[in-house]
């Protein structure tokens, strides 16, 4: 098992099964988008530049996609908290996921790197 499997097959559900809804919906977003592991956990690389991750926060247990050039978005549901640079969109494992936002707010950080407002490799 690769080292993001193992971290999507240590979490229990529901938690497990949102985490891999949100990593297919983030790989069917574009094809130059590829999945890695950095810091300890999934990474999305778009044409090799990381542009968003999958956590779940340790306090209130819910996962989260975090945004690494968050800080250029403008969505009510993003949360910058004491990041500098990074927002984060927490998705209750416990509800429906909210795919229309979810795939807007993908869509507006991949536009980020797709419009050269963040270089790629």
């Amino acid at each position: 098992m690769s080292e993001g499997d193992i971290f999507y097959q240590g979490k229990q559900e529901p938690i497990k099964s949102c985490l891999l809804i949100l990593r297919d919906m983030i790989l069917d977003q574009d094809q130059d988008i590829s999945e890695t592991t950095k810091y300890g956990m999934p990474c999305f690389l778009y044409k090799k530049r990381a542009f968003a991750y999958l956590w779940v926060d340790k306090k209130t247990n819910e996962p989260y996609i975090l945004f690494a050039a968050g800080g250029l978005l403008d969505h009510p549901k993003l949360e910058m908290g004491k990041r500098k640079r990074m927002k984060i969109f927490r998705v209750d494992p416990k509800k429906e996921i909210p795919v229309e936002t979810t795939q807007k707010l993908l869509d507006s950080a991949l536009d980020l790197y797709r419009n050269g407002k963040v270089a790629v490799k």
